[in-house]
Order: C-alpha cells, then sequence, then structure tokens
C-alpha cells in the first residue's frame, strides 16, 4: 500500500479518495490540517496508483478494503482516527464506521449519502430499475468493456470527462463507451492544473482502471457479505458535506431522504452542509472551505 503522510501530532486524520482519483486529491486537506497539528494520512486504496492491485472482481469488497485500512492503522500504530471520505471513499468510510466504529473518532463524509442496505434488492439491480441499462455503474460492470473504451483514448481526455463535468444529471452512457471520448475535450477549471491532471494520468496509464472499477463490480457482492448490518446506524459523529451540483445529489430519491429524514435516522449525529454552486469534486473545487469544514469538526473532539 501506497500512503502520503504529513504532519505530526497526537490526533490522525485517514482521508480515502474516489474514482478516478487518488491519495493527491486531498493534496490541499492535508497540507491544511498538518499545519495546524495534525497527521494527515492519505493511502492510494486499494487498486489504485501504487497501491498493489488485486486482478479479480471479488478481492474489491468493503470488507476487503476496510480491513486493508485497518491493517494501516495497525501498521502505523495508531488505535482511533478521524475519517474523511469522498466519493467511493465515502462509501467506504461509512463502511468503516459500520463495521469497526471502535477506530473512528468521527467521521467527515462528502457527496455519497449513507443509504441502509435494502435486504430484497442487489444495489446493481436497483439502479438498474430506476436509471436503466445506460447507468454508469450498470455499465461498469462488464469486465473489460469499460477498459477497453478508456485505451482507445488518452488517458488526460479520460480523466478530464470524469474531473471536469458539472452536469448534474445521474450520468448515462452509451454501450459503446468509447463515443464519451468523441466529444470536445472540456476545458480545465481553475481548480484543476495540467500539473494536476498529468499527475493523475501517469499513475492510470501505468495502471489502467481496472482496479476502480473493480470497486463497482464488487458491490453486490459487498451487499451479499454485508447482510449482518442490515438496519444497523451509524452510531459515530459525522458532518456530511455535499454540493448542489453534486451528481449523486440528483439521483432520485436521494433528496426527498435527506430532506424526510431518513438520512439522519440512520446517521443519528449527523451535522449536514450543502455547498452551493459547487459539483462533485467538491475537495478540490472549494479546498480552502471543505478544509476549515474539517478542521472546525474535528476539532470539538
Amino acid at each position: 500500500m501506497h500512503v502520503a503522510e504529513i504532519g505530526q501530532g497526537p490526533e490522525s486524520v485517514l482521508f480515502l479518495h474516489g474514482f478516478p482519483e487518488l491519495w493527491y486529491s486531498w493534496r490541499h486537506q492535508m497540507l491544511h490540517l498538518s499545519a495546524r497539528g495534525y497527521r494527515a494520512i492519505a493511502p492510494d486504496l486499494r487498486g489504485f496508483g501504487d497501491t498493489d492491485a488485486p486482478p479479480s472482481a471479488a478481492s474489491y469488497t468493503v470488507l476487503h478494503v476496510v480491513g486493508d485500512l485497518v491493517a494501516l492503522l495497525d501498521a502505523l500504530g495508531l488505535e482511533r482516527v478521524f475519517l474523511v471520505g469522498h466519493d467511493w471513499g465515502a462509501l467506504i468510510a461509512w463502511a468503516f464506521c459500520l463495521l469497526r466504529p471502535d477506530r473512528i473518532k468521527a467521521l467527515v463524509n462528502t457527496s455519497v449519502v449513507f443509504q441502509p442496505r435494502n435486504p430484497l434488492v442487489k444495489p446493481v439491480q436497483g439502479y438498474r430499475a430506476v436509471l436503466g441499462d445506460d447507468f454508469y455503474i450498470c455499465r461498469f460492470q462488464e469486465a473489460g468493456k469499460a477498459e477497453e473504451a478508456f485505451a482507445s483514448t488518452e488517458t488526460t481526455t479520460v480523466l478530464r470527462r470524469f474531473l471536469c463535468s458539472r452536469d448534474p444529471k445521474p450520468p448515462c452512457l452509451p454501450q459503446d463507451l468509447s463515443l464519451v471520448f468523441k466529444a470536445p475535450a472540456l476545458p480545465l477549471p481553475s481548480w484543476l492544473t495540467h500539473e494536476d491532471l498529468n499527475y493523475y494520468a501517469a499513475k492510470f496509464q501505468k495502471t489502467g482502471f481496472t482496479g476502480g472499477l473493480n470497486y463497482y463490480r464488487a458491490m453486490d457482492l459487498s451487499w451479499e457479505l454485508t447482510a449482518a448490518w442490515t438496519g444497523s446506524q451509524i452510531k459515530v459523529p459525522v458532518k456530511f458535506i455535499i454540493g448542489d451540483l453534486d451528481i449523486t445529489y440528483h439521483f432520485p430519491g436521494v433528496k426527498e431522504y435527506i430532506d424526510n429524514g431518513g438520512f439522519k435516522k440512520y446517521v443519528p449525529l449527523l451535522e449536514m452542509v450543502v455547498m452551493e454552486g459547487v459539483a462533485h469534486f467538491l475537495n478540490q473545487e472549494k479546498p480552502q472551505e471543505v478544509s476549515q469544514h474539517i478542521y472546525d469538526f474535528i476539532n470539538k473532539f
């Protein structure tokens, strides 16, 4: 496992990145918190960057990834940490707090709400029923299909398509995924430099995207393996931050789930922040504000 670290202090903060990202997504927050006396720790998660990538999608369940992180804390001699997650890192963070709340002091999570496990419907089946076969999570299920499309164009173009989109509609993709990259390249936003993009691209050129895509392909297996936690609540204190242009905020039913008290029911110690005019990659788009939100929350404990 490749782990980036900066700072020294009695309290540690563990950052979990999403797809298609790396530890590097947290560069701003790590500097901000380390300057305020925290030890900031950000691994490349299993399958990403310079961390090992097992070949089988069955090796990417939330139990595997949370297991990696528990082992990381043990290796660093850390009993409990503050946890921060985004995108897939947010899903892993929720799972971490369900499976091993004894290791987490408090959680700042972003973009992806905690959804209780539906015992009757597997996740991919649920997405397919509501959003159809074109929904990106459904498109990513077939081994090799997305990789083939991603390999047909420059890695920087693939990453731009993900990182630079501000369309809040849930992403739907054509059967021929390579068509996604035929459109003109999106301009780089002010928060993403060519240097940043090239850092991501250099890593993904080396590894490909299979490791990251395997998280989507293991969703149903994770669902099967976590049956014992059906109905469980997140018991640690949580601050949840989402942008009002985030695709995840516009998934069917999410706003209602938040507004009607469903989210609070399953995450009782919840503080909620909705950032106006901010899209999915909020920790990079608004680094100062997100860093301050994290600091203000964990500084209470």
